[in-house]
């Protein structure tokens, strides 16, 4: 989708740079593609790109990229179709959706399939590099990843950031993964839905936002008993064992 994109920098603070993490854009306009692509590889990443929802999927199983930056209206698949196949497969990657759509529900759709960031068009390069660096730097490993974080039988392996409820092995998207590591290192305490917003997208959006991505995260990890994740109404959301449990 075609969109005007500015160059200038509000201010002359340096732009972040990339040390080479690779990026997989996908966006149906040639123009938008290039000027993407150009910018991010003069920026120190490795630019993939992909025309169509299909293409997309193949070039991630191909070489799977450290951060997507995915358009929603896409000539096959839409962009939201793309992120939830990726995360139902299993992917652990930052997603930053590139769209004209600005509506509340296209940002609560985004989020709940599985998003991290939401760029609105127009926007600006200096804004887009900004949002790149932010979500790679928030998904980086660190050497110092503590052991198993534990909660019944719930764990999660910080150096691999693999989610187990027992045997079974839960897939993740990033997002789910940060707000269950939130709830779990805070088990037993109750966490607003602006501390949620905070934590996670360090934005603050419509409480649906966090509704629909609390619910995604119960579906995986509380299909057996006890449950997990608990609503305390008018306050917001617990990690804890139901009473008597």
């Amino acid at each position: 989708m075609t969109a005007m994109l500015s160059a200038s920098p509000t201010s002359a603070a340096p732009l972040p740079r990339g040390s080479g993490q690779r990026l997989l854009v996908v966006d149906d306009d040639p123009r938008m593609t290039e000027l993407l692509q150009t910018t991010l590889s003069l920026a120190g990443y490795e630019v993939a790109t992909a025309g169509c929802g299909g293409e997309a999927l193949r070039a991630y199983a191909d070489l799977p990229p450290d951060l997507l930056l995915l358009d929603v209206l896409l000539p096959d698949l839409d962009g939201f179709t793309v992120c939830r196949r990726l995360v139902d497969n299993g992917a652990r990657l930052p997603v930053l959706f590139l769209t004209a759509r600005d509506s509340v529900e296209d940002r609560v759709t985004g989020f709940a399939m599985g998003a991290d960031d939401y760029l609105t068009k127009p926007f600006s390069l200096p804004e887009l590099l900004a949002r790149v660096h932010a979500l790679l730097r928030r998904a980086g490993r660190s050497a110092e990843a503590g052991p198993l974080l534990c909660f019944a039988d719930l764990t999660v392996d910080e150096r691999s950031r693999r989610v187990r409820r027992g045997d079974r092995l839960i897939a993740l998207s990033p997002t789910e993964y940060k707000l269950l590591r939130y709830l779990l290192i805070n088990a037993d305490q109750v966490m607003s839905k602006e501390q949620i917003m905070d934590h996670v997208w360090q934005h603050h959006f419509g409480d649906g936002v966090v509704e629909k991505l609390v619910s995604r995260l119960r579906a995986k990890v509380d299909t057996h008993a006890p449950a997990l994740i608990h609503t305390m109404r008018g306050f917001g959301y617990s990690l804890r064992l139901p009473e008597g449990g």
